[in-house]
């Protein structure tokens, strides 16, 4: 089971925008927060764009203050250009022309330093204005991200069983937690660092142009060769990142089985198979992951060069015409800063459209969960309302039900069945025959095609199903238990149980024999795997679990194959207190431990091919005699009584 198995890692770059809007959706929940986060940024920018032409502007008043301090002060700024140029020194005129100096007048500290100290106070306010934007980005991207989960738990509680049975746990883990973090990641640092790399790029642009349209164009031109490289490289990298996700989830998948089924590869000493299986799944992830991240990684170097190429550019050009007078020396010095302003966020849209990518497709595979067709809702009858708070009798009948988990193959056909209150129907028959699917169809994992199902003569399409549920208790094959104490996991059936009633199911169903044996009692803690206790006395409190919910219709599917013959006796025993007084279906391999059922009912190829008790049953000599036959091939002779 891998985190991204086939069909299920990222998606493709044609669901990028939408995926994305999507996202831009999911903010714009908090409109508050997104105004006076665009507000923040704004003039966070806004300062750092305006700064550098200050600064620009404090050069000048230097310049200007050490060539006035050089001129005689009876002079006029038009006599001292028009004698340099009598004396043949016309490129000093050229760039005196545009200097604004005051002949015999040096610097102007009183100016200079109040035009510092704004430079001074700009970026300390934009740094202040940016902070403060990331801090209310922080909260309102967690808060995305929580609801997110939120919703992705609640629509894993809505979505039918078919969904599970076609899913793998692997997958559906990567989607509520790999993917979630993902885009908890690419919103925290790639969605700022765009906008405000794309306001940056803008607001420098319209400075620079304002400094020098020439000059301007220059650096305008790494735009569309920018634009050319993201896009070309942008496309490929995307691929190539989805492949990184399928091979590392893969790996994972193999990982998780590897510690699943330790015991198992070490019995059949499959150990070097699974670590050569490892060395070939985590050489495919070097590989994709070197793939992917060298091609993404040669974005920067060449935005790099690019930028390297408009600043050669601008300082020889910049430089002509600050030799010509057309432009200051602050002018001058403010455009290269610009220059560098502007190249650097293009090279943050770069990296950050990788990140940007890869949280888009991990949205994407979260969506595609979120827009799963849900269960079909209940719909509560009046006879339920009214029957609101009462124990249900416990009578189940089927009549005429079909039922296909795919429509080009019938599974169950025509099958009809009743069950009386406090009844013990036995269900056998081969893998395949439809056991299970009877037992799935009684608890409304699906919904029968045709025909009706009835508890207590309602039918269950016009019940909730946690008013259906409630009524049924069933205990499984693989007793599953919860991390916390045994008696935790015994109150799991009921919630609201006292320590009384929890030591009563206890003692019912044969737990209280092993509890006192364990050093806590019944406040030992075991795993989700049930590690401090045997396979049989897992399956004990599974059986006090459901004792304690005190159901009317009981299903026990296969709660003895796991255990050993020994274990067997005490757990038949909690099984027959479980059962009295409760409609009990029984679907068993074990042939002998349902020969006291009140109805045997042989399944083959979905439908009832005999039905009645064990004695009559193998009297008749059909299909039960058959399996009982073959089941007990080695005793001599079959015992048919």
């Amino acid at each position: 089971m891998s985190e991204f198995p086939e069909g299920a890692q990222p998606g493709p770059a044609k669901a990028f925008w939408p995926t994305t809007l999507r996202i831009i959706r999911e903010l714009g929940r908090r409109p508050g927060h997104v105004v006076i986060m665009t507000v923040l940024l704004v003039a966070s920018v806004a300062l750092n764009v305006i700064a550098p032409r200050v600064l620009g502007h404090g050069i000048d008043l230097i310049f200007a203050g050490i060539i006035g301090a050089q001129m005689p002060a009876d002079a006029s700024p038009d006599a001292v250009i028009a004698g340099m140029r009598a004396k043949g020194d016309h490129q000093m005129a050229d760039m005196l022309t545009g200097v604004h100096f005051v002949p015999g007048h040096g610097i102007d500290f009183g100016e200079l330093g109040a035009s510092l100290l704004l430079v001074l106070s700009m970026y300390v306010l934009s740094g202040l204005f940016f902070w403060i934007q990331e801090r209310m980005l922080n909260d309102l991207v967690m808060h995305v991200v929580y609801d997110m989960r939120s919703r992705v738990e609640d629509k894993l509680n809505a979505l039918p069983l078919s969904y599970f049975d076609t899913h793998t746990r692997g997958d559906m883990l990567s989607r509520t937690t790999n993917d979630v973090d993902n885009v908890q990641q690419a919103l925290q640092q790639a969605l700022a660092a765009l906008v405000h790399a794309i306001l940056m790029v803008v607001g420098v642009a319209v400075m620079m142009f304002v400094l020098s349209w020439q000059l301007a164009l220059v650096a305008l031109l790494a735009i569309p060769i920018s634009a050319v490289v993201v896009g070309a490289i942008g496309q490929r990298s995307q691929k190539l990142f989805a492949a990184q996700w399928k091979s590392t989830g893969e790996l994972n998948g193999h990982i998780e089985e590897s510690f699943t089924g330790h015991d198992l590869v070490s019995v059949y000493g499959r150990s070097d198979d699974m670590t050569r299986t490892f060395r070939e799944h985590n050489e495919r992830v070097f590989e994709a992951s070197f793939r992917a991240q060298f091609l993404s990684g040669t974005i920067m170097p060449i935005m790099q060069f690019v930028s390297y190429l408009g600043y050669v550019g601008i300082a020889v050009l910049g430089g002509l015409k600050v030799a010509s007078g057309q432009l200051s020396l602050g002018g001058a010095t403010a455009f290269i800063q610009y220059s560098r302003e502007f190249n650097q966020p293009l090279g943050e849209i770069a990296g950050m459209a990788n990140m940007l990518q890869s949280g888009v497709a991990s949205a994407e595979r979260v969506y595609e969960l979120l827009d799963e067709p849900e269960q079909l809702p209940d719909s509560p009858s009046d006879h339920e309302k009214a029957s609101s708070g009462k124990r249900a009798a416990g009578r189940i009948e089927f009549s005429s039900v079909n039922f296909s988990y795919t429509p080009e193959t019938p599974l169950i056909k025509d099958l009809s069945l009743l069950a009386t209150p406090g009844q013990t129907v036995a269900i056998v028959g081969p893998t395949g025959a439809g056991k299970t699917t009877l037992v799935n169809l009684m608890m409304r994992f699906y919904e029968i095609d045709s025909g009706s199902l009835t508890l207590d003569g309602t039918d269950v399409r016009n019940m909730s199903r946690r008013q259906l549920r409630s009524a049924t208790g069933i205990v499984l094959q693989d007793a599953v238990l919860f991390e916390g104490t045994i008696r935790e996991n015994i109150r799991y059936g009921r919630l609201d149980a006292s320590d009384d009633e929890v030591l009563e199911a206890a003692k019912a169903t044969y737990v209280d024999r092993f509890v006192h044996a364990l050093p806590e009692g019944y406040e030992t803690v075991i795993d989700q795997e049930g590690g401090t206790v045997s396979a049989g006395e897992r399956q004990l409190i599974t059986i006090a679990r459901a004792f304690i919910a005190n159901p009317s219709v009981l299903i026990l599917d296969e709660a003895t194959s796991s255990v050993d013959t020994r274990t067997e006796v005490l757990v038949q025993k909690a099984m027959s207190a479980l059962r009295a007084s409760r409609t009990s279906f029984v679907i068993a391999h074990r042939l002998s431990t349902i020969r006291d059922a009140d109805t045997i009912l042989v399944m083959n190829d979905g439908q009832i091919v005999e039905q009645g008790h064990h004695t009559e049953l193998m009297s008749r000599r059909g299909a039960y005699y058959e399996l009982y036959k073959a089941q007990f091939a080695m005793a001599d002779p079959v015992d048919e009584d």
